[in-house]
């Protein structure tokens, strides 16, 4: 059958594609949120097309591999926290207001919310297993360090990135978890 153009008419069985532009931004946003909900284990193809109200082939339609998604996924969730840490530390004017800076990035950004915690140690002991994973990681801790290379040298930069990562985790987990004085105390004492 032909159209009225002479070209090859289009069954009636086929469906015309969903112009969706947004769709692999809703995807990688999607699998941050089941992530965060299910922890990786229960992160799958299905579950991500699911919380993004997508059909399930959009994944792999948008991405090689749930890897993919896992890497672009954790990215994004990266690069956000790495822009408040820019943010803050751009701020500082000085050397004090760089550690109050610091201070407030562990008590009131990194430990404000349950979700992010949840996928900062998600993407941690996932990047244990997985190099492409680790890789995320790795841009993480150089833009941090990058960031607190502002006020401090190098080598105080990479032990309060850790300071700061060891803090994060050791809060996250703990079941008595330290108040804002003691986490104030605790990177004075480190920049003494």
């Amino acid at each position: 059958m032909r159209d009225a153009t002479g070209a090859p008419a289009r069954s009636a069985s086929r469906r015309a594609r969903r112009h969706d532009p947004g769709r692999r931004d809703r995807l990688i946003d999607a699998a941050l949120d089941v992530i965060a909900e299910r922890g990786l284990a229960g992160t799958t193809h299905r579950e991500i097309a699911r919380a993004a109200d997508v059909p399930l082939g959009s994944t792999t339609y948008h991405f090689a591999s749930l890897e993919e998604v896992l890497a672009e996924a954790f990215t994004r969730h990266a690069d956000a926290v790495a822009r408040v840490f820019d943010e803050r530390m751009a701020a500082a004017r000085d050397r004090d207001a760089a550690v109050e800076a610091v201070i407030a990035l562990v008590s009131d950004d990194l430990l404000g919310s349950r979700r992010d915690l949840v996928l900062t140690v998600e993407l941690y002991v996932a990047a244990a297993r997985h190099p492409a994973l680790r890789a995320v990681t790795q841009a993480w801790t150089a833009r941090s360090r990058q960031a607190l290379e502002r006020h401090f040298d190098a080598a105080t930069a990479r032990g309060l990135d850790a300071l700061i990562e060891g803090l994060t985790l050791h809060n996250a987990l703990a079941t008595d978890p330290m108040t804002a004085a003691q986490l104030r105390h605790a990177i004075h004492r480190f920049l003494r």
